[in-house]
């Protein structure tokens, strides 16, 4: 049986026997792709479901594409996922994901593999080297060390054209080989594609807790820590070509359903319109990708994607970086510029040193600050309590910019304490105070939070600490950019309130169809149960569409759009939905709450890993500042635009800051959640029946044989 959009195999690779193993797809179909196949996988072959370090030899990574990948479906066929336990997270490190975009995984599908499943730990460094169906482990000792796009460029040397050839096709068969290979004249491949390589720098070699996986020169798989699983497993990089294809059921609306997204849907790039509210084919962001004023540029996109949302610049610097690590510096670097030529290349500069490191710039966005008052506090520095020879007077250079990236990424300095979690830094430091007051801004899971602070953004927060980490999915995000950033220029407001919530409301089936009220962030209604359906659609809608099927974050759900006179999104319609590309690829019969259900039966398996992990109702708690202080600090605007209802029943945009959680009263509405949710409402475990209507019965024989299944309700 044809597997429409798969390729059909999933690797293994054992790196404690340096082994190779080809195991079939068809298995772990039911799981779609991406996350919720890297799960299924998890499940099966992660023998030890406890451990709560990443590094533990006994952790699975696994690296899994979706069936969209590797063709045309528009911000959908470039994206791969990384699941398995992560690192550096507190309490506990939960089995978590990230992702990246790029061309890896479509060149993994045409190599002939949907997945990488990654077990034990080699010996010594190596790297990987996959050409089409042929795998070979190579000793990485000359690599590594070396940064990311440095190992990256002696990798693509190593699988290259023949010295001295000069045409640019290449013969797979004539690149390097083990001793012994021998292959047939029917097995030769030929391409002129560079490999696709995904590798760690010096943070996952050091094992830093917020070290990445980096592909090309800014794809990052940033949350999750695993460029220090990687590194625990001594794997500095898997290098890929592959010269085969991807066979797709219905090429016909497949094509179709993507030229109507690109002739209907998407901001025009001869008369662009920044104020767009549309989430597919929506213009890079002018606010975060500033080119410097005497570069040109051009865009750079994933595979298959309608419009390019990073740049490549002429100046050689910043390229292919796009979002937070071109801004985490900038609020230093405003101190000490002299003119936005100086400031925009410090800033695109300190997001090449992030990438080339392999560390995550997110632990920067709240973690710098902290440091920084530490410092000024008199507690951070030379023959201080916390000693550092950092160079604070420096803060906003490019060179202090490098020594902290430095510091953090080989466990030097403040970063031999950083490495293992900045929570546990700080109790390490007798700082547990902070976490009261605020200073660190650690809202979940010993995690910087993102920007949205979860006092005001309730689908982000409570989405956060139900999961596993900072949940970054901007389903609903948007409202608040939108709004927000209208108010702060004085532009006129495209949609009104009332508006904008039943558009989002028609297209959220089950849960919350036609019931806007879940989008209702008052402080009458912050605990409510609409806002629990609010979050399990999110959750299970990402699930799914966004991190199992792999559309873009950034780009979907468009639930409405300005482009189409009745505003009406593509998200679930009949010409361009997400279930219309699954189906013209995969030749599935999927309705879109078909896909909502398999988001919640994805859901239900990593809940099962957590309980298996040691979750608990009793842990699940933003840090104690969300609950003790208010929010009084915007990430870009002076206050933080939502949609309510009054007292009457009338909806406006209002600022949501100056207020705090009860802790009370966000108990209370867990067990509202558990119970929407048909699990335990006293531990938060899954129960059997709940488990059983899905097909899942393995998962509660599992969790019955470890004395953590939840118990029915009587």
């Amino acid at each position: 049986m044809t597997l429409y959009g798969y390729a059909g195999k999933i690797l293994r690779l054992d790196m404690t026997n340096r082994k190779a193993i080809a195991i079939d797809t068809e298995p772990y179909r039911r799981w779609g792709g991406g996350h919720g196949m890297g799960s299924a996988l998890f499940w099966d072959f992660c023998k030890n479901k406890t451990i709560t370090d990443g590094r533990d030899p006994a952790n699975v990574c696994c690296v899994v594409t979706s069936p969209l990948n590797g063709t045309i479906v528009p911000s959908a066929g470039g994206r791969c996922e990384v699941v398995g336990v992560g690192v550096g997270q507190y309490p506990i490190s939960w089995y978590t994901r990230t992702n990246f975009g790029g061309r890896f995984s479509t060149m993994l599908k045409y190599a002939g593999w949907d997945a990488i499943v990654i077990e034990g730990k080699a010996d010594r460094p190596v790297w990987v080297d996959i050409r089409n169906d042929q795998v070979y482990f190579h000793n990485a000792q000359d690599i590594w060390g070396k940064d990311t796009w440095t190992a990256q460029h002696d990798i693509r040397k190593l699988t290259g054209t023949k010295k001295g050839t000069k045409t640019k096709w290449q013969d797979l068969d004539a690149l390097p080989q083990p001793e012994n290979v021998q292959r047939s004249e029917e097995e030769l491949g030929r391409t002129t594609q560079k490999p696709a390589i995904l590798c760690i720098g010096t943070a996952g070699e050091t094992q830093a807790c917020h070290a990445c996986l980096i592909h090309d020169a800014g794809n990052g798989a940033g949350q999750g820590g695993f460029g220090a699983v990687w590194g625990s497993k001594n794997l500095k990089a898997i290098s890929v070509l592959g010269t085969g294809a991807i066979e797709v059921h219905d090429p016909k609306t497949l094509i179709q359903a993507r030229v109507v997204t690109k002739e209907k849907y998407v901001s025009s790039w001869q008369e662009p319109d920044f104020q767009a509210w549309t989430r597919i084919g929506r213009l890079p962001n002018p606010i975060i990708q500033v080119a410097p004023p005497t570069s040109e540029r051009r865009p750079q996109s994933c595979q298959g994607c309608i419009n390019g949302c990073r740049s490549r610049y002429k100046v050689g610097y910043g390229n292919e970086s796009a979002c937070q690590e071109t801004s985490w510096y900038g609020p230093y670097v405003r101190r000490v510029a002299k003119s936005r030529q100086e400031d925009t290349e410090i800033n695109l500069k300190a997001a090449d040193l992030v990438q080339q490191y392999g560390l995550n710039s997110f632990v920067f966005q709240t973690g710098l600050h902290w440091l920084e008052h530490l410092h000024e506090e008199g507690v951070l520095g030379p023959g201080r309590k916390i000693p550092s020879d950092l160079p604070w007077e420096k803060l906003g250079t490019l060179d202090f910019a490098e020594k902290i990236i430095h510091a953090l990424s080989t466990r030097t300095d403040i970063g031999a304490d950083l490495a293992d979690g900045w929570i546990q830094a700080a109790l390490k430091w007798g700082r547990e105070e902070d976490l009261h007051t605020g200073a660190l801004q650690f809202s979940y899971w010993g995690v910087p939070e993102h920007g949205y602070d979860p006092r005001a953004e309730l689908e982000w927060g409570y989405g956060s600490i139900m999961g596993d980490r900072d949940m970054n999915l901007h389903c609903f995000n948007y409202i608040f950019t939108n709004v927000s950033a209208a108010f702060a220029f004085g532009k006129p407001l495209r949609i009104s309130a009332e508006e904008l919530v039943n558009l989002h409301a028609r297209k959220m089936a089950p849960y919350a169809k036609d019931r806007p009220e879940v989008l209702d962030f008052s402080d009458a209604n912050m605990y409510s149960e609409a806002v629990a359906q609010l979050v399990r659609w999110q959750q299970h809608y990402c699930r799914f569409y966004k991190n199992s099927a792999l559309f873009c974050d950034l780009k979907w759900p468009d639930f409405f759009n300005t482009n189409v006179p009745d505003l009406d999104g593509a998200t679930a319609s009949a010409d361009a939905g997400e279930q219309v590309f699954w189906n013209a690829v995969t030749g599935d019969n999927l309705s879109f709450e078909d896909g909502i259900e398999i988001g919640r039966q994805i859901w239900n398996l990593d809940n099962a890993i957590w309980t298996l992990q040691g979750r608990h109702r009793d842990i699940v708690h933003f840090s104690p500042y969300i609950y003790k202080t208010k929010f009084n600090k915007g990430e870009l605007f002076p206050f933080y635009m939502w949609t309510t209802r009054d007292e009457q029943g009338e909806w406006h945009y209002t600022d949501l800051m100056g207020r705090s959680l009860e802790k009370d009263k966000f108990d209370e509405w867990k067990t509202i959640f558990y119970q929407l949710e048909g699990w335990d409402t006293k531990t938060g475990w899954p129960t059997r029946s709940t488990l059983e209507k899905m097909d899942m019965a393995f998962v509660a024989d599992e969790l019955q044989g470890a004395g953590r299944l939840g118990e029915e309700k009587s």
